[in-house]
């Protein structure tokens, strides 16, 4: 089953759509749906989610993980300096070495998928 298949948050099966990335509006308009303070706006929501990713960035930056209980551990990992092609004419080239954001489900959220 597809991890979106009738999504409670979005109310719809992408398997019928298509495949279908849950947007910023619509986490928007989901939070205010599932809110029981009937005097939020879409805007003070989406001031809080701005705000809530705009700090799990920076305690990824900082502290190089972000862990959030029953979703998640968000870690810095380090990929090595290797060698690639270039697809369009097959010639050999050096990819330097980068950093990037890794997921690690927590087994709450990787069951229920």
């Amino acid at each position: 089953m597809h991890p979106l298949a009738n999504n409670p948050i979005t109310g719809n099966n992408p398997i019928s759509e298509g495949e279908k990335t849950l947007t910023k509006d619509e986490l928007i308009n989901a939070v205010v749906k599932t809110c029981k303070d009937d005097n939020l706006t879409k805007r003070l929501a989406g001031d809080v989610v701005d705000a809530a990713f705009e700090n799990i960035s920076k305690a990824i930056k900082k502290e190089k993980r972000f862990a959030y209980p029953s979703f998640g551990t968000f870690t810095v990992r380090t990929r090595k300096a290797r060698k690639g092609r270039n697809p369009q004419t097959g010639e050999e080239i050096k990819i330097k070495a980068s950093k990037t954001v890794g997921f690690k489900p927590a087994p709450t959220l990787k069951n229920s998928l």
